[in-house]
């Protein structure tokens, strides 16, 4: 076996959520051309057909279940079917998320308590599910943000403090996992990538602050961030779990 062995993950089947669109599409490709075959998730089941024959295209084989995460029993249904086609689930990526920009004073009770939902809640749930049927050396990737670390200027209150939590229970799953399971736990902190979030900004916000706060100069390229991931999901960051991951080109080091 070569180093470039360690990054490969042939064979193992690989479950993304919020995979009908955007930085999921991303993931869903790049875990596909490292030798997964990938379970899809979204709520927009009508889209994820376009996911799964780019997955297809690759090789390798596609499920795609329509899937609320902040759900429950939606979650483990999606697992069901996992196991019931492939009769393994060894990577889970908590992708699925959602955002609003509001002025605290102005946001409702609704409006931040569905950003909880999706991007928390939605995200241990879909672990709990994954983490009953997963054998040692599996691997779970949540998608925090750079929010959950510092800021941006704009109000987002609600997606800040689901991403900030999202990597306290990134930290626990690993202390509870790793050493009982076999499963790490780890996360990555997104900089600004295009997607569906990024473009409900304020047209050209993003670009007015890459000169004084991204010192890459440039907003990230998804495949980028789908590389760091799959390196997650692989045996060449077998010695890694409890950690977040900024990619987000030095953002916050400024």
């Amino acid at each position: 076996m070569t180093v470039l062995d360690l990054f490969r993950i042939d064979g193992k089947v690989a479950v993304i959520t919020g995979a009908s669109s955007g930085l999921g599409v991303a993931f869903a490709q790049a875990m596909s051309e490292a030798g997964a075959n990938v379970v899809l998730g979204a709520r927009r089941a009508d889209r994820l057909g376009d996911t799964a024959r780019l997955v297809e295209q690759s090789g390798h084989e596609a499920l795609a279940i329509a899937t609320d995460v902040s759900d429950p029993e939606s979650c483990r249904s999606l697992v069901d079917s996992a196991m019931e086609r492939f009769g393994r689930v060894d990577i889970l990526v908590n992708n699925a998320g959602v955002a609003t920009a509001v002025p605290a004073t102005r946001e409702r009770p609704e409006e931040f308590r569905q950003v909880i939902d999706v991007n928390l809640n939605g995200c241990y749930w879909m672990a709990q599910a994954c983490g009953r049927v997963m054998k040692p050396g599996s691997s779970i990737t949540n998608i925090s943000s750079i929010l959950g670390i510092t800021t941006a200027g704009l109000p987002q209150a609600a997606y800040a403090a689901s991403k900030a939590g999202l990597i306290g229970l990134t930290r626990d799953l690993a202390q509870q996992w790793t050493g009982r399971k076999g499963i790490r736990v780890n996360a990555v902190a997104p900089g600004f990538f295009t997607s569906e979030m990024t473009d409900q900004y304020p047209p050209g916000y993003i670009e007015s602050l890459l000169p004084s706060r991204v010192p890459s100069g440039r907003k990230g390229d998804p495949r980028e961030l789908a590389a760091t991931v799959v390196f997650l999901a692989s045996d060449a960051a077998g010695y890694i779990t409890g950690q977040t991951l900024a990619v987000d080109g030095g953002m916050t080091i400024t």
